[in-house]
């Protein structure tokens, strides 16, 4: 096996195990374009995403140092070659970014002395998420092994993304769980003791957490607390 080929198994090894690991996916994110611009001698490594509301994407991490390049900035879907990769699903080389009309960003690209580009879409079952690109500053013919690399790099990515994304969405609805089973225990502890409807129990409930500017979470709380005290 070629020993550049060696170096990018290596390299997806040390990503793939990244991800399994407890890091915060930020600082995953940080690690894989870091490591993916050091294997592949590019300049800068950039990972935007999709951001479906705005229908634009927008970096999300890179290991880039330039003020310039960091600045906040987004594309929208289908336009430059960033849009263009997260629409048609395909990945895109250029040899020169400056002689590209689809380039949109030549101004930063001249500054920052970028030359030739590898652009490929981050998918997760067919679905874009994303895109990563890498720059370098000299000639280069990116082979099919730099285009498998980056490939698979995106994709472990948005995998990653994925999965944090769904631990998120899961951990929000145990929460709104647990705080409906709270607030209909206080309901009935209220219905109970007031003689209340379950109506006239519920509007206390939200009076008093509007008027004292916390959650139903944390009425229901104090009333479920205040009735396991009484009950000693």
């Amino acid at each position: 096996m070629p020993k550049q080929e060696k170096i990018y198994l290596s390299t997806l090894s040390e990503i793939s195990k990244a991800i399994t690991s407890d890091l915060y996916l930020e600082d995953l994110l940080k690690l894989i374009v870091t490591l993916t611009a050091n294997v592949m001698g590019a300049k800068i490594c950039a990972l935007w995403l999709l951001d479906e509301k705005d229908n634009c994407l927008k970096i999300r991490a890179t290991q880039a140092m330039s003020q310039d390049y960091l600045t906040e900035r987004s594309i929208r879907y289908g336009e430059g070659i960033v849009g263009t990769v997260a629409k048609e699903k395909k990945p895109i080389f250029i040899q020169n970014v400056l002689d590209d009309q689809r380039y949109v960003e030549k101004k930063l690209a001249q500054k920052e002395g970028f030359v030739a580009m590898l652009s490929v879409p981050m998918l997760v079952k067919d679905k874009t998420i994303g895109v990563v690109n890498v720059y370098t500053i000299k000639k280069y013919e990116f082979t099919k092994s730099d285009i498998y690399l980056l490939s698979t790099v995106a994709n472990q990515a948005a995998v990653a993304i994925e999965n944090t994304e769904l631990i998120v969405k899961t951990k929000v609805i145990q929460e709104e769980l647990e705080t409906r089973k709270k607030v209909e225990k206080a309901k009935g502890i209220l219905m109970k003791q007031r003689k209340m409807t379950e109506d006239e129990a519920y509007q206390l409930m939200r009076r008093s957490s509007m008027d004292k500017r916390v959650s139903m979470k944390d009425i229901a709380e104090a009333i479920i607390l205040s009735n396991e005290i009484s009950g000693i």
